[in-house]
C-alpha cells in the first residue's frame, strides 16, 4: 500500500473545500451539509467546523444511508444500516452531499434517489475528498479535495481517526 495523502494533507483539502463551498454559495446560511455513511459523515461534521472557523456560522450536518437505494443489494453482502438524520427539511436548501471517495458514481445516484425521499432541495452540490474517475453514470463533484488518477485494478482506501482510529489515503492493488 502506499500512502497518497497525510493527516495533515486532508485538513489542508477539506480547508480549501470548505472555502470553496462557502464562495459558490455566498456564505452558509441556506446550506445543509449531509455526509454519506461511512465516512462521508465525520466528512460533513468537520467541513461544518471549518465553515464555522472562517464564518462563525454553524451549517447544519445530516447523514444520509444509502444502503436500501443500492442497485447492487443482491451483489453485497449485507451492511449494516446507518441512520438517516436531516436537522432540518432539505426543502429549499442548498445541499452539499459529502463523501470520500467518488468512483463510478453509483453511491451518489442512490444517495439523490433517498434525498428526493426527504423533500425538494433548491440545490444539491457534491463535495468529495477523492475522485478517483472512472465514472459509469454521468455525475461530477462540486468540491475535490483531490483527483487522484488510479487504474481500475487499484483500490483507494481512507481511513479517519473517527471511523477507523488512524488517518490517510492510500492506494493498493485489488487482490
Amino acid at each position: 500500500m502506499t500512502q497518497v495523502m497525510k493527516p495533515d494533507e486532508i485538513e489542508r483539502a477539506l480547508r480549501r473545500v470548505a472555502h470553496e463551498i462557502l464562495e459558490r454559495n455566498k456564505g452558509a446560511t441556506e446550506t445543509l451539509l449531509v455526509g454519506i455513511h461511512t465516512r462521508g459523515a465525520p466528512l460533513a461534521e468537520r467541513l461544518s467546523r471549518v465553515i464555522d472557523d472562517f464564518e462563525h456560522v454553524k451549517v447544519p450536518v445530516g447523514t444520509l444511508d444509502i444502503g436500501l437505494y443500492r442497485d447492487d443489494l443482491d451483489r453485497r453482502p449485507t451492511t449494516e444500516l446507518g441512520a438517516t438524520a436531516l436537522p432540518d427539511d432539505p426543502t429549499g436548501k442548498i445541499i452539499v452531499l459529502v463523501d470520500d471517495v467518488l468512483y463510478t458514481g453509483r453511491t451518489i445516484r442512490a444517495a439523490l434517489d433517498a434525498l428526493a425521499d426527504l423533500g425538494r432541495p433548491r440545490a444539491v452540490q457534491l463535495a468529495v475528498l477523492v475522485d478517483r474517475g472512472h465514472r459509469q453514470l454521468p455525475i461530477r463533484p462540486d468540491f475535490v479535495g483531490k483527483n487522484l488518477p488510479t487504474s481500475s485494478s487499484e483500490r483507494v482506501t481512507v481511513r479517519l481517526q473517527e471511523t477507523d482510529g488512524e488517518e490517510g489515503i492510500w492506494i493498493e492493488e485489488k487482490a
